[in-house]
């Protein structure tokens, strides 16, 4: 049985620092997907761009920025 978010699921962009190189993006890939409320995350390596598709109210923008910090990277919600 599949649980539905309990609300639409938004898509989240962040910005982020210290990437060196492409293994960077399976360690942030990681750790943010382990967020309960977490339906999806693409890193771009060449932008330093995180998309994180996700239920605010389970796994907050805040919740996420921290799982980055928890992979060793600075992150911070992007604008565009």
């Amino acid at each position: 049985m599949t649980t539905l978010p309990s609300q639409p699921l938004t898509r989240s962009v962040f910005r982020a620092e210290g990437f060196s190189c492409p293994s960077c993006v399976a360690k942030i890939e990681k750790q943010v997907g382990r967020l309960a409320g977490v339906q999806a995350v693409t890193v771009k390596f060449a932008s330093a761009r995180i998309e994180v598709d996700h239920d605010p109210a389970v796994a907050t923008t805040e919740m996420i920025v921290a799982a980055i910090a928890k992979a060793g990277y600075t992150a911070v919600p992007s604008t565009i």
